[in-house]
């Protein structure tokens, strides 16, 4: 019986022998790269088995003929070699990604790109580095000593590479200190240190997510030279940019203290839109009162499309999003009732002078309306619980 087990769409496997486990996965997401697997598998043929023994999980999302090179190819292997393909993409090559450490057999994962950009020869030294340190990671690293981002086309590509390194850096300092390239999308990390079910990959920098949601205590680094891709044109593109930017932001307020910050932050951008509306419409002449509501809902939108997008994007399942809508609406509106009230108390129960108690207000309305939109807008529903006696 054939050593290569191949996937179905539906995730049942095809053939019913599983490769007995081996001392490495290297898990592969492929997009369309049917021009490079067949390159792919060849070079690691000649560089991993003699080393280490592998097997390979191809994690693809093509619409192309991928699956079908890549089973063609696999017959002259000398290791198992899986592929898993997805009708539903869900989150991208990240989410390929972990698609493949589920279906991994091995202790050791090595997560490698299909465009032949990352060297197999460098699969063995990954893991054992990683036995040398016993570390739970080891990053592939462009910017060490001996490494290079060569194969990066033009300057453009430099410049955003750089320029998203330095963002991640900057916003995760304790979480990838001692990870000189958490853009790299080559890397190996132990099994037993990573949790799959607790990643929510959201495009293709999955390393970034692992190192911040389950970084392990020890990681270690080898430099590697990036090489110029095979066949094919690069799957980067803008929209792909303002994925990372949403999976940065999703990452950062993570914790309800940031998201509380977050919360705040936009809040603050919704003067912007306030404003503009408030102008627009005094200057059709009319009225600064009615003006006024209606301008603040300009503001209600604004906020309410950034908070969808950049806080609460993994809760919006929940409800619908017109209820979700009409409870935040209703809440960032009874802040405007609840705050004069409140003014009024602080200034003749109190004693506090006007500008104090409006801060005062403006503060316990803020934490009032963000403990509000967790739990009246994005928390799940409660389930009714079905009794435990049974109807005669």
């Amino acid at each position: 019986m054939s050593s290569h087990e191949y996937t179905s769409a539906l995730g049942e496997p095809d053939v019913t022998e599983v490769p007995e486990p081996g001392a490495v996965t290297v898990v592969v997401p492929t997009f369309n790269e049917s021009a490079n697997v067949r390159q792919l598998l060849h070079r690691i043929t000649e560089s991993v088995p003699a080393r280490l023994p592998c097997e390979v999980v191809f994690v693809d999302d093509s619409t192309d003929d991928t699956p079908e090179v890549i089973r063609a190819a696999a017959q002259d292997c000398p290791f198992p070699v899986t592929v898993l393909h997805r009708e539903e993409p869900a989150g991208g090559l990240g989410g390929a990604v972990v698609e493949g450490l589920k279906a991994a057999t091995s202790e050791w994962i090595v997560v490698m790109d299909g465009d032949c950009q990352h060297p197999p020869s460098l699969v063995p030294d990954l893991v054992a580095t990683g036995e040398r340190a016993n570390a739970g990671l080891v990053v592939a690293s462009r910017y060490l000593k001996g490494g290079s981002r060569a194969g990066l086309a033009g300057g453009y590509r430099v410049a955003v590479s750089r320029a998203a390194t330095w963002l991640a850096k900057s916003l995760f300092p304790r979480r990838l200190h001692g990870i000189s390239d958490p853009m790299s999308g080559f890397f190996a990390i132990r099994r037993s240190a990573v949790t799959a079910d607790v990643l929510k990959p959201l495009g293709y920098k999955i390393l970034l997510e692992l190192a911040v949601r389950s970084r392990p205590r020890t990681v270690a680094e080898v430099p590697f030279v990036f090489q110029d891709r095979y066949a094919g044109e690069s799957k980067s593109t803008a929209a792909e940019g303002l994925r990372f930017l949403r999976h940065l932001a999703g990452l950062r307020t993570a914790s309800p203290f940031a998201r509380m910050v977050g919360f705040g932050l936009i809040g603050v951008s919704g003067f912007l839109p306030n404003l503009l509306g408030l102008y627009v419409l005094t200057a059709l002449g009319l009225h600064y009162v009615p003006a006024e509501i209606l301008a603040n809902q300009f503001g209600v939108a604004w906020n309410f499309l950034l908070i969808e997008h950049l806080l609460f994007r993994d809760r919006r399942a929940h409800r619908r999003w017109w209820d979700r809508l009409g409870r935040f609406a209703l809440l960032a509106n009874a802040d405007l009732v609840l705050r004069i009230p409140l003014i009024a108390l602080f200034v003749h129960r109190f004693g506090m002078g006007a500008l104090t108690a409006t801060t005062l207000a403006l503060v316990t309305t803020f934490v009032v309306r963000f403990a509000g939109t967790e739990a009246l807008v994005y928390l799940p529903r409660r389930r009714r619980r079905t009794s435990a006696r049974s109807r005669v």
